[in-house]
């Protein structure tokens, strides 16, 4: 009479301790994409609150807008080599060029950031025309200043809301980034407060849920959305 194997297997205790092991493992997961969002959220409200405050200093010491400038080539050294603004108070993409001497330039958006930097209040350098004449959000898109209406409820062609400056956060945010950096900020609401949501580069309907009242749509997971901080 042969005498059967014994079945080997896992005790309640082993299976216990594995699961144990698999919880820490998933929670060491976790816990390590909140700590990376975290830093994301806080290096991009870092860069608006640096650029605003560069922002307000530029316009506290000139009596100007940077980009908008006209008498940058006197003030901001190098007369001859700077270029120069209209001077009608607003940072256009397509300003009206006067005929001073040297001409304003049209697009005072992109000489904003030559102006920043050649005053003092903008880490960098950043030259008007070159490669790298803007600053980048960190996910490498250029960040944009503008006089528009391109936020919130505002589109190129909308009359509501009325055109006011705004700094553009660039392109290629996640969503979460983008609704937790409002949440610090500002509402958390993307069409109100200081802080809203701009169309520069994704359509709302990628990156907002709602009819009337919008918010950011947290379960799509769009990598694409983009915010306005209104100067």
């Amino acid at each position: 009479m042969s005498i059967p194997k014994r079945q080997h297997g896992f005790t309640l205790i082993e299976i216990a301790i594995v699961l144990v092991i698999i919880g820490l493992l998933l929670g060491g997961i976790l816990k390590g994409q909140e700590l990376i969002t975290s830093a994301r959220v806080r290096n991009l409200i870092s860069q608006q609150d640096g650029i605003k405050a560069a922002f307000y200093g530029f316009q506290d010491r000139y009596r100007a807008f940077p980009g908008d400038y006209s008498a940058a080539p006197t003030n901001l050294g190098g007369a001859g080599t700077i270029n120069r603004g209209n001077g009608n108070g607003q940072i256009e993409a397509a300003a009206t060029a006067d005929s001073g001497t040297p001409p304003s330039v049209a697009d005072e958006d992109k000489l904003a950031w030559d102006h920043l930097s050649r005053a003092g209040f903008l880490n960098g350098n950043f030259v008007y025309g070159s490669a790298e004449a803007s600053p980048r959000n960190p996910y490498g898109q250029v960040i944009q200043v503008a006089y528009d209406q391109i936020y919130g409820a505002g589109t190129a062609a909308s009359t509501t809301p009325s055109k006011r400056h705004n700094l553009k956060t660039g392109a290629l945010v996640p969503v979460e980034i983008m609704a937790e950096v409002d949440r610090k900020t500002d509402d958390g609401a993307p069409y109100s407060g200081s802080f809203q949501f701009s169309g520069f580069s994704t359509p709302e309907t990628t990156c907002l849920i709602g009819d009337t009242t919008k918010s950011w749509n947290l379960q799509g997971g769009a990598t694409n959305c983009g915010a306005a901080t209104l100067l």
